[in-house]
């Protein structure tokens, strides 16, 4: 399996690592070496959502994530999970829940980088569906010895507007029959397609007259809500969506449903024993998270709304004793607290400085 090039302005210090989960699923892979090729450095895996990819942390067209953590003196680590868009499988009909990726594509590529770093501090960034599915493994017990995570848009307790609830719940089972995915790039669809439909719904009422900006923007898929606030993104960023976002397949429907439907991270498959090992509820055994963690949101977020302070709230009434904050980055919305021009200014600094004290912390007990 060939993956789509990673897009980046990091010359040859990207190492592209052959990936194989256990299942078979091939994955994508990556670390990305400092200048002066320190091996020394705490690792960071990076986690995107679903239809994303590594891209989103990577953008040459502003000072991005990866950027911000190798000066930060960190080694990051970027992980296309099987629901990235740069996976040549992803537009086609290869069926997996989020289950696959809290027991094999996340714990096994924890593994793997340990295997590399040789007992330095691992810390994770998380953000949307890459965090919730997180939650599982860390609920499962499957990654342990995390330094810190920090989780952006969601992740134990998703909440979404009633308008979303109902387009999911009852458009969504609509869509499921008709369609295999729906995609990003209106190039792919042109105007005579079984997705043009979509495309017209979302266009109503949008400012912005590219239709790959308003299948995400205006009407997220046709579900309602919205993934960025527009006047975020650089103008390069603005017309690299459909490259950064791809296809949302419409067999993950149902496990998006039954988790929205409880509130909280839950496992789908029940009847097959391989997925034992992942509790029903990933919120009913939190009391297991013994590392810091930071949860991060935009605070003009319209798709989770305000899904990561709920989950805030809750854990500290249930779990009082547990490392837990809420950082609200105003002026923000999803997905633009990764990609937003601004973001390395805005947005970067907080994780920054929640990865230094993780460091400060764990280096302290070392010592006593």
């Amino acid at each position: 399996m060939t993956l789509r090039p990673l897009h980046h302005a990091l010359g040859d210090r990207v190492e592209e690592i052959p990936f194989t989960a256990s299942d078979g699923t091939e994955l994508g892979l990556c670390r990305v070496a400092p200048e002066d090729g320190a091996t020394d450095r705490p690792a960071v895996l990076i986690l995107h959502g679903l239809t994303a990819s590594a891209d989103m942390f990577t953008l040459p067209e502003t000072r991005n994530l990866v950027d911000v953590l190798l000066d930060a003196g960190y080694e990051p680590w970027l992980l296309d999970w099987r629901g990235s868009c740069r996976l040549p499988y992803n537009e086609g009909r290869v069926r997996y829940t989020f289950d696959d990726v809290a027991l094999y594509d996340i714990p096994e590529a924890v593994s793997l980088i340990r295997e590399r770093i040789d007992g330095r501090e691992l810390l994770v960034v998380a953000h949307c569906i890459g965090a919730m599915c997180l939650s599982l493994s860390m609920a499962a017990g499957l990654v342990p010895g995390l330094a810190g995570v920090v989780a952006q848009g969601v992740f134990l307790t998703p909440k979404m507007s009633w308008k979303t609830r109902a387009r999911l719940h009852f458009g969504g089972e609509l869509l499921r029959s008709r369609l295999v995915n729906i995609p990003t790039d209106f190039k792919k669809v042109g105007l005579w397609s079984k997705h043009s439909l979509i495309f017209a719904e979302v266009s109503l009422g949008a400012e912005c007259k590219d239709p790959n900006c308003q299948i995400l923007n205006n009407d997220s898929w046709g579900v309602g809500g919205s993934l960025f606030e527009h006047d975020n993104l650089d103008d390069v960023t603005h017309d690299r969506l459909a490259d950064l976002y791809g296809t949302v397949p419409m067999w993950i429907l149902p496990h998006l449903r039954s988790i929205e439907l409880a509130h909280t991270m839950m496992r789908y498959n029940d009847a097959d024993g391989r997925y034992d090992a992942l509790p029903k509820n990933a919120l009913d055994n939190a009391g297991k998270f013994d590392i810091p963690l930071m949860l991060l949101s935009g605070s003009d977020n319209r798709f989770w709304y305000d899904s990561n302070e709920l989950c805030h709230d809750v854990l500290t009434r249930r779990y009082p004793e547990m490392d837990v904050r809420y950082v609200e980055v105003p002026g923000y919305g999803h997905l633009d607290t990764f990609i937003g021009r601004n973001a390395a200014l805005d947005v970067f600094g907080h994780i920054v400085d929640f990865l230094d004290e993780c460091r400060s912390v764990n280096a302290t007990a070392v010592r006593e």
